[in-house]
């Protein structure tokens, strides 16, 4: 299996092409404001587009054909959680992201705590986004490794130069606007190897629908109550609620996205028609996975799989040909290229840098820092990446593991800030440590699937935190205080 020279053409061209396109942005980041919030002038279809690309990665690319093609569809029901979750955060803190002027969500929380609640969330975003974004990219470089022949280190360096380099000069304009058009890209992709997969199985749709039955690959509803499986109703409303309330509205990577909109009105917009078009995408590429079932059934794998984040990849090179190989490779990069650096720097600059280093820095002093930060995490990120080649588990379970481990405690603050006045900042800085501490047992010594992981978490803290405060009532200011 290997790639033709009209495949390599295609996907250095793709990537020397975004490189240069968010290259361009860099003419407009005058200031913070520009560099972090693009001076909040993106309309609500783009905030829209660029939310569906930057949840949607390499890992939704090969990890959710994967999920149908070795099972069934009952991913669905944790995205089905993700709709309800968006509801809520444009109810629960997206107008208080409007009031006033914030480069992070974790301000909100220097806000309404103070600077120890503030910078023990800020800590744990920097570190779970460069975990989880570390094996993002990692998962790029396995399917471009697969492919090329290329060894995955070398993949991961070429791939992370062009995400330093773009998101370093163009901020986070560079960022939302190349993820809007890489999302018709990724999507162009997935629809062509859903119609090359139709054309090369043998009774087309027919054969896939009556493979699917036989084999219980449409189930897509699991009712049992068992915390131990990761894809039921269950699981799925609460844990998928919990998790989109955590990464959507609390999480820097995407709240950033939200406060570079317009307006609260059309960053709530962008973001509840961003779960329709998510799970109508999770649908097509479970499909996928079915698809690719049915078609191995006749034709015999070309290698043995190692595991079965690599199905979709083999089917890639051995069937596709005369440049769409090549395509299909370049949307991949696209889904994966949708980087976090831009709000990682952002946290660094406004929440430790501005702080506690340098108060009163000038715009150029920022810009400069900011710079520096893009790129350390993004070297950092490269050495995740490198080293998640010894994982042994499912890349999309690995991922979204990671995300979910510490971020219930970080909800948990985000909810008590909302809807509990009274709570003090050490009754939620007690709450937070208590929630990680309960976690880091549930992921050591459980069974416990990940899809609970965020509820547990904030559970833990809201419950600790409100159990303190009243047993040593205080007064403490509400969360929208000016």
């Amino acid at each position: 299996m290997s790639l033709s020279a009209v495949d390599y053409a295609v996907i250095g061209a793709y990537l020397l092409a975004i490189t240069a396109f968010g290259s361009w942005f860099a003419r407009y980041q005058k200031t913070t404001r520009d560099y972090f919030l693009t001076d909040r002038s993106v309309p609500w279809w783009a905030i829209c587009f660029t939310i569906v690309a930057t949840e949607t990665s390499t890992l939704t690319f090969i990890g959710i054909p994967a999920q149908a093609y070795g099972g069934n569809m009952t991913f669905l029901q944790l995205a089905a959680g993700y709709i309800i979750g968006r509801m809520l955060v444009s109810l629960l803190f997206i107008p208080a992201y409007f009031r006033g002027e914030l480069f992070t969500s974790y301000e909100l929380l220097q806000r309404r705590f103070g600077t120890r609640v503030k910078t023990l969330a800020a800590v744990i975003f920097l570190i779970t986004r460069s975990l989880a974004d570390g094996i993002r990219l990692f998962t790029t470089a396995l399917v471009i490794s697969i492919v090329t022949q290329v060894p995955v280190t070398w993949v991961v360096l070429v791939l992370g130069a062009a995400m330093i380099i773009y998101t370093m000069r163009g901020g986070v304009s560079a960022v939302i606007w190349t993820d809007v058009v890489q999302m018709f890209i990724y999507i162009a992709g997935a629809g062509a190897i859903a119609i090359a997969l139709l054309n090369r199985i043998p009774g087309g749709w027919a054969e896939v629908v009556q493979v699917g039955r036989e084999t219980g690959r449409f189930v897509f509803l699991d009712s049992a109550f068992d915390l131990t499986k990761a894809y039921t109703v269950w699981a799925g409303l609460l844990g998928g609620v919990a998790l989109t309330l955590s990464t959507h509205g609390t999480d820097q990577f995407l709240v950033q996205r939200l406060l570079s909109a317009r307006s609260a009105r059309e960053a709530s917009r962008g973001l509840i028609l961003s779960g329709f078009i998510v799970f109508a995408q999770f649908i097509l590429f479970l499909l996928i996975g079915v698809m690719l079932f049915a078609f191995y059934q006749h034709v015999p794998l070309p290698v043995t799989l190692a595991r079965q984040d690599q199905i979709l990849p083999v089917f890639v090179v051995s069937e596709l040909t005369n440049g769409l190989a090549g395509f299909i490779v370049a949307a991949i990069v696209a889904a994966a290229l949708s980087p976090s650096l831009n709000a990682m720097a952002a946290t660094t600059v406004s929440d430790f840098y501005l702080p506690y280093v340098n108060p009163a820095a000038d715009q150029a002093t920022q810009m400069r820092v900011s710079k520096l930060a893009t790129v350390a995490w993004g070297i950092v990120q490269l050495g995740v990446a490198i080293g998640a080649q010894w994982m042994d588990r499912s890349v999309l379970d690995a991922g979204l593991a990671v995300l979910s481990f510490a971020s219930g405690s970080v909800l948990g603050a985000f909810l008590l800030g909302t809807l509990a006045p009274k709570v003090s900042e050490r009754d939620t800085f007690t709450g937070m440590v208590a929630g990680l501490a309960v976690m880091t047992a549930v992921w050591w010594a459980t069974p416990v699937a990940f899809t609970w992981y965020v509820l547990i978490g904030a559970v833990t803290t809201c419950g600790v935190a409100l159990i303190m405060s009243a047993t040593t009532a205080r007064p403490a200011a509400a969360m929208s205080r000016p």
